[in-house]
């Protein structure tokens, strides 16, 4: 088996995602999803990413994925940065679920077996206040979800720190009245607070027994992680930005946070990210898997949340099945909070090339959202 062909697929099916496709001259392909896609600057730089590597891996045996995997993080000079990273990382997901397909056997069956019968996951919860943010919640419970995972509140384009650590405070106490300790619940910070305010915000939640708090400060800067931990005793997770284990080095090794963020999508598909997994476990580190993307994200990181021992939780904003079913009609399942093991080979979904290429993401779509401090300061989103 060869590959002859590997194409970028910018989509926008209410939502956009970029897609992977890789072909073979024995007719099985694989998909995979790239990184970033909220960053619609990037598609151009994605997409040349994608056919760089396509030019390295056409006429290729597709199953020497870990050597495929270093040919393109290591085979431009540079390291690979976020940008190669996602591109890298949809092609070795294809690689994989092409795997599975040729041997008719789940992804997961090929990392080593799964090591347990379903993945517990977390929504994404909103609410204007605290009493809409409580519906909400009890809205998930109702439907089964265990997690609640919500961030500090913000205006439209206006963040300021003083105001998010209140709400955020406001935020927990009615949340943990609300459900008690029948749910778990997660705040995502996004990077926007400097170490001292983060330190006002962890010590201030810590009586509501947070779940995790992520990405309370900003990831460039390990030292001040490091000083962060020295100041809080709540349960830390970061690095949902990282593009390699390199950048996941410093935070396992000097055990500065509780639960790897690890993007599939970004950190250069399942053949990085299970190792960062091992990794962790050898530091009581568990997975979080950082999932806000399409479908495709969604199956590869429940096959690897399947096959390690250290999960903690696994990120799904919503039940799939609700979201970019015109290019992924057939999707990983949902039952009761858990994501099930696929039955199906590969990663276990369909993929409708012809819708994907009727939605092409033309970059003229609803952009992200810009946040400033009052005074009119950028702020991280």
């Amino acid at each position: 088996m060869k590959i002859t062909n590997v194409e970028f697929l910018p989509v926008h099916d209410g939502r956009t995602a970029f897609f992977v496709v890789v072909d073979t001259d024995e007719g099985i392909y694989g998909v995979g999803e790239c990184g970033l896609p909220r960053a619609h600057s990037k598609v151009a730089a994605t997409a040349g990413m994608v056919e760089d590597f396509g030019r390295l891996l056409v006429g290729t045996d597709p199953f020497r994925i870990e050597d495929h995997w270093q040919r393109m993080s290591r085979g431009y000079f540079f390291p690979h940065d976020k940008i190669a990273g996602s591109a890298l990382a949809a092609i070795d997901i294809a690689l994989w679920d092409i795997l599975g397909k040729a041997t008719n056997l789940p992804v997961y069956q090929l990392l080593g077996g799964r090591v347990r019968d379903k993945v517990v996951c977390y929504p994404h919860l909103g609410g204007g206040s605290p009493e809409k943010l409580v519906e909400s919640c009890l809205a998930a419970r109702e439907e089964g979800w265990k997690f609640a995972r919500f961030s500090p509140p913000t205006g439209l384009d206006t963040f300021e720190p003083a105001a998010a650590i209140r709400g955020s405070v406001a935020q927990f106490a009615a949340l943990r009245e609300a459900v008690g300790d029948t749910m778990e619940l997660c705040t995502d910070v996004h990077t926007r607070l400097d170490p001292s305010e983060a330190i006002q915000l962890c010590r201030a939640i810590e009586q509501y027994r947070p779940f995790f708090v992520e990405d309370p400060i900003r990831s460039e800067n390990t030292q001040s992680f490091r000083y962060l931990r020295e100041h809080v005793h709540v349960p830390l997770a970061a690095g949902e930005q990282f593009a390699s284990k390199w950048e996941f080095r410093q935070f396992i090794e000097e055990d500065l946070i509780d639960y790897a963020r690890v993007d599939v999508c970004i950190c250069g598909g399942i053949t990085e990210s299970k190792k960062i997994a091992n990794w962790a476990e050898t530091h009581y580190i568990k997975l979080a898997c950082h999932n806000p993307l399409g479908p495709v994200s969604s199956a590869a990181c429940l096959h690897l949340s399947l096959a390690v021992s250290n999960l903690g939780v696994m990120e799904q904003p919503q039940r799939p099945g609700r979201a970019m079913t015109n290019v992924v009609p057939v999707q990983v399942e949902w039952q009761d909070g858990y994501l099930l093991p696929p039955t199906r080979p590969g990663l276990g979904i369909e993929f409708d090339r012809e819708a994907a290429r009727r939605l092409r993401f033309t970059g003229t779509e609803t952009t992200h959202p810009v946040l400033q401090l009052t005074d009119g300061t950028f702020t991280n989103w």
